[in-house]
């Protein structure tokens, strides 16, 4: 199975060829069908987002389209910043100066408790679009710590490995991630769907 990815983040790219490569999937990007879009992202889930960025990708491009939205949703914020989490600075902010206002945000704060949750959407060339939603619960840092990833991941802890998301190697990210979840539901729905061969999910993240 061939499918288009409708992000042009390299690290997004990254985590969807090695989790969906795994299951067989060949996953190109715009930039390799020279396709440049932008769809505006004002669902308010991040199941609208994923949806409405697959289905554009999908018009745009003529072959599957895989799309995400995801987010990091603080308990003591009520939830924010969700589906403003690439933009919680501000529109075009960059990772740092949003997890910076977060960590802003969280000062003297004792709930530190977070998840972030990602949906994913596949848009068919016969209309049908697949989705799934992958969550991992963690606690917001006080200060960030690691090199690696990319958005909030310097100061998202995973508690059971006691290490942020950016500290984590790739193949551990992906075996315990939103993303990684999400995607490996996602190929287990494909399966029962008879659009991919039977494969062991947990074999892929």
């Amino acid at each position: 199975m061939k499918i288009l990815a409708a992000t042009s983040n390299p690290g997004k790219i990254s985590e969807i060829r090695r989790i969906l490569g795994a299951g067989g999937i060949t996953v190109v990007t715009p930039g390799e069908m020279g396709i440049e879009i932008d769809v505006e992202e004002n669902g308010d889930t991040f199941e609208d987002n994923a949806v409405a960025k697959a289905v554009a990708y999908l018009r745009a491009s003529g072959m599957p389209s895989l799309a995400d939205d995801s987010g990091l949703c603080v308990e003591a914020l009520g939830g924010r910043p969700g589906v403003r989490s690439a933009r919680f600075a501000g529109q075009g902010a960059s990772d740092r100066e949003n997890y910076e206002l977060l960590l802003r945000l969280m000062e003297g704060v004792s709930d530190r408790r977070a998840a972030f949750v990602c949906t994913a959407a596949l848009a068919l060339e016969d209309g049908r679009i697949v989705t799934a939603t992958g969550r991992c619960e963690g606690l917001i840092l006080e200060a960030p710590r690691g090199a690696s990833g990319f958005g909030y991941d310097p100061v998202f802890l995973e508690p059971a490995s006691g290490k942020t998301f950016a500290e984590l190697a790739e193949d551990e990210k992906n075996a315990i991630s939103h993303r990684g979840r999400a995607l490996v539901a996602l190929m287990a729905t494909l399966e029962e769907m008879g659009l991919l061969p039977g494969k062991d999910p947990a074999s892929c993240a």
